[in-house]
């Protein structure tokens, strides 16, 4: 009898041994299981931080780009008028430049033309530059001694852009 107890504690042994090496396996397998889980968050966390910084930069570029932009139509209303200001300083008499409606229309061209540079409005520069058709729109074309092919030679209507983006291209004269 003493014998088939050794026995039976002997398979008791075997079989707890047994269990405990399924258990670690087990466990193993859940802490396997579980890095796999924690690597997939953390990937999936990684991922929606960056989706969530670019949604932002580009909402803050459209804020940005709205606030620049948001003065456009009233800028281009104010266009003609300073097109107006400029041609009626250019059709003045020599003697009529000494009054004072001449020197009060130039001021307020100039503090016009000020106030629309503060917001990002500049003149395009065109004469004498090589003809561009992003910044020029050219409305005639002429052949001219002396000077190289499409080149500016003459600027009917000044152009504008506010910050990067042109808002009316200069209306110019190219040679040929």
């Amino acid at each position: 009898m003493e014998e088939k107890e050794v026995m039976n504690e002997e398979v008791i042994e075997e079989e707890i041994k047994e269990n405990e090496e399924e258990q670690e396996k087990n466990e193993e397998e859940i802490v396997d299981s579980r890095e796999k889980e924690i690597d997939n968050l953390k990937d999936s966390l990684q991922r929606l931080q960056a989706d969530f910084n670019n949604y932002r930069r580009r909402v803050e570029k459209e804020k940005s780009d709205i606030s620049t932009f948001a003065n456009e139509k009233i800028v281009l209303e104010l266009l003609p008028v300073i097109d107006n200001m400029e041609r009626a300083l250019q059709s003045s008499l020599e003697e009529e430049k000494e009054s004072g409606i001449y020197k009060g229309v130039e001021l307020v061209l100039k503090q016009l033309v000020d106030t629309l540079n503060k917001f990002g409005v500049e003149e395009i520069k065109a004469e004498d530059s090589d003809f561009d058709p992003n910044y020029h729109y050219a409305v005639a074309q002429e052949e001219v001694e002396g000077i190289d092919s499409n080149k500016v030679i003459e600027v009917f209507q000044k152009g504008y852009k506010l910050s990067s983006k042109v808002i009316r291209p200069a209306m110019v004269k190219v040679s040929k």
